[in-house]
């Protein structure tokens, strides 16, 4: 199989290329650095994977390199709990996935042969913010910037099944793993500093790293796979729970919490993302059959935290 992937030098994209290259697939990366991916991916261990420069916003000659390829993963946008959300942010955030989106599906529509699926990223952010609630995929959108932004984000995808192309969109929760978020908060409890953000009441929906490309995988490989799911583990914990589990998977106390106003002065509107949280379950994921390898809190830290 042929995957053009953008997105692949970041936390979920570089391991998808490395199981991609393992299992004998070819890889495509559509970049905006090809020099940064090409130092990632060095054809001495990575033959199968080539890197092109394109820009995701705009239409160009980098869309004619989808011809030909058996499958697309759409994993690019601007980070969203990085720094305050200012009205330039937020247009950022909403651009890079909307325009983002719109250019790639624009270049399926173009392809000759066309790609038989599309695997496109969106976010449990799509259901807004509830303590009480419990989200599936048939559950409605939320009315928070968030949700507005998985929304456009969404039906600039859908609009490959015009093409006659499968599409799988994957709202995804917070992935785990050695980077990402869970590099953000190891300092405080190794320095013994550690505990709850907010009042560790809110929902935290999460996916370590590997379940979240074997699912990615097996949406690729599995034409049974179609439309929206949740790329959550069946498992969510309140804020309070995971960072009791962090702490005792590194042997440190989970005592000090983290209070709303911290995140505030620093993210502004940003701090949203980790100060209210969504309750979300992967029913399409297990009614299709897929097992998770980390299907625990519990499991899924002890496994990341064997490589500090």
């Amino acid at each position: 199989m042929k995957v053009a992937v953008t997105g692949a030098t970041g936390f979920v994209g570089s391991r998808l290329v490395e199981r991609l290259q393992a299992d004998g697939h070819q890889t495509l990366i559509l970049t905006r650095n090809p020099d940064r991916a090409r130092r990632m991916f060095p054809t001495t261990a990575f033959p199968g994977v080539e890197s092109f420069g394109y820009t995701p916003l705009a239409s160009g000659e980098w869309q004619g390199l989808i011809s030909g390829c058996d499958a697309v993963v759409n994993l690019a946008g601007e980070p969203i709990a990085e720094g305050r959300w200012t009205p330039e942010r937020k247009q950022s955030i909403l651009e890079s996935r909307k325009i983002g989106t719109q250019k790639i599906v624009e270049a399926i529509s173009q392809a000759n042969p066309k790609p038989e699926v599309l695997v496109n990223s969106s976010a449990v952010g799509y259901y807004g913010t509830s303590e009480t609630a419990t989200f599936d995929e048939t559950s409605p959108p939320g009315d928070d910037f968030l949700a507005q932004v998985c929304q456009e984000w969404e039906a600039e995808a859908q609009k490959v099944t015009t093409n006659g192309t499968r599409l799988v969109i994957l709202r995804t929760g917070i992935v785990l793993g050695m980077g990402g978020a869970i590099a953000k908060m190891l300092l405080p409890f190794k320095l013994y500093a550690g505990g709850p953000i907010g009042s560790g009441r809110q929902w935290f929906s999460w996916i370590h790293r590997e379940d979240m490309v074997n699912l990615i995988l097996a949406a690729l490989t599995q034409p049974s796979i179609n439309g929206v799911l949740n790329a959550t583990a069946p498992n969510p914990v309140r804020m309070s729970e995971f960072c009791q589990t962090l702490g005792e998977a590194l042997s440190r106390p989970s005592w000090l919490p983290v209070p709303d106003f911290a995140l505030e002065l620093l993210l502004g509107d940003a701090a949203k993302v980790v100060l209210e949280g969504q309750r979300v379950v992967p029913k399409e994921a297990q009614g299709s059959g897929f097992s998770y390898q980390y299907p625990t809190v519990k499991q899924a830290l002890q496994e990341v935290v064997s490589h500090t």
